[in-house]
């Protein structure tokens, strides 16, 4: 164990070509999943944070129950509407790093839009008399929502990113997890493992780890610069 945990480490440190290949497609991605998905939840979670409608507590309770969205059944969805007898199957992207970003994105945007649904509410609910007296229209609300929330906002979009880059059973389904192609870190991890090469699953391992605990950073940061601002 000491001697493949000492060639993990001279693994990353060196720079392999093929380790900093699958960390790459990894980040590529899973943020490109992430921009989707905020550019998606976002709004949705703010238009539900301010409407009030019939329905409105069935609405809350699907966008909660959707955050628990099991990866391989949302990997097999993607499979069948992109295999070649489905309806997408004519765009090819099966086995694809699109395939990959079209199921994390899936994933995350319930997640991003549920959570940002609460902040936006709690902010609604302190500025609701102030926008009334402006006669802001419902999108204008929105926006400034989403801009005075921004900080909090930004810590859900890191939240999504950090389950999108965690995730292994939807992108081993539409990703096939091909080398040089789709293979990511999770699936990489998961491979090499069966294979016993343990020095480049732990390698990877150890990748994994550090941004995880810089995403955990980056959200830290985040909360305090944002409880600076409200402080002041």
């Amino acid at each position: 164990m000491a001697e493949a945990i000492g060639l993990a480490i001279a693994l990353v440190l060196s720079g392999d070509a093929d380790l900093l290949e699958i960390v790459w497609l990894s980040l590529h991605v899973s943020l490109t999943a992430t921009a989707i998905a905020c550019l998606i939840g976002l709004p949705i979670g703010a238009l539900v944070a301010i409407a009030r409608f019939r329905g409105r507590s069935a609405v809350l309770i699907v966008m909660n129950a959707l955050m628990g969205l099991p990866p391989v059944v949302v990997g097999l969805l993607v499979y069948l509407q992109l295999s070649r007898s489905g309806p997408l199957g004519f765009l090819g992207l099966l086995y694809t790093p699109t395939a990959m970003i079209i199921a994390q994105t899936i994933l995350i945007t319930p997640i991003i839009a549920a959570l940002s649904r609460q902040v936006l509410e709690d902010l609604h609910s302190e500025y609701a008399e102030q926008f009334r007296s402006l006669c802001l229209t419902r999108m204008q609300t929105v926006q400034a929502l989403l801009w005075d929330g921004r900080y909090a906002l930004l810590t859900v979009g890191l939240a999504g990113f950090g389950r999108a880059v965690a995730e292994v059973g939807a992108v081993i389904i539409v990703g096939g997890n091909i080398d040089h192609l789709t293979r990511v870190m999770t699936t990489a991890i998961a491979l090499e493992t069966s294979k016993g090469d343990l020095p480049l699953a732990l390698a990877l391992g150890i990748i994994l780890l550090v941004i995880a605990l810089g995403v955990n950073a980056c959200v830290q940061s985040v909360r305090m610069t944002a409880a600076r601002h409200a402080y002041v």
